[in-house]
């Protein structure tokens, strides 16, 4: 399946618009995370543990949306967004939502004379 956050696909024309996919996951932190956290916020650095988590949830959200775009009949999802939201203390939402469509590949024009 191909993924894109433009519009359209390079190559490629759009045959049908099946509508909007999504998928989401929600995640809360873990306490040892937290406290790691806080002795990072004294000494500055990356969150390793939240940068980990973080990518573990863009992946499950995305994996989702494009179940839900397979089972649509979809080949390709464009215009790809995500967004967060706190759900409950400690805990977010990670959702990524695009349009599923169906691509045709271009086939390029046969030079004159061949």
């Amino acid at each position: 399946m191909l993924l894109s956050n433009t519009e359209y696909i390079p190559g490629h024309a759009i045959s049908r618009h099946l509508g909007l996919v999504q998928g989401s996951t929600v995640r809360a932190k873990h306490a040892g995370r937290d406290i790691m956290a806080s002795l990072k916020n004294i000494v500055g650095g990356e969150l390793k543990g939240y940068t980990e988590l973080l990518n573990e949830s863009r992946q499950e959200a995305l994996d989702r949306m494009q179940e839900q775009a397979r089972h649509m009949g979809a080949n390709a999802v464009i215009n790809i967004r995500f967004s967060t939201s706190n759900i409950a203390a400690g805990a977010s939402e990670i959702l990524a939502y695009g349009t599923a469509v169906v691509l045709e590949q271009r086939v390029p024009p046969v030079p004159a004379g061949h």
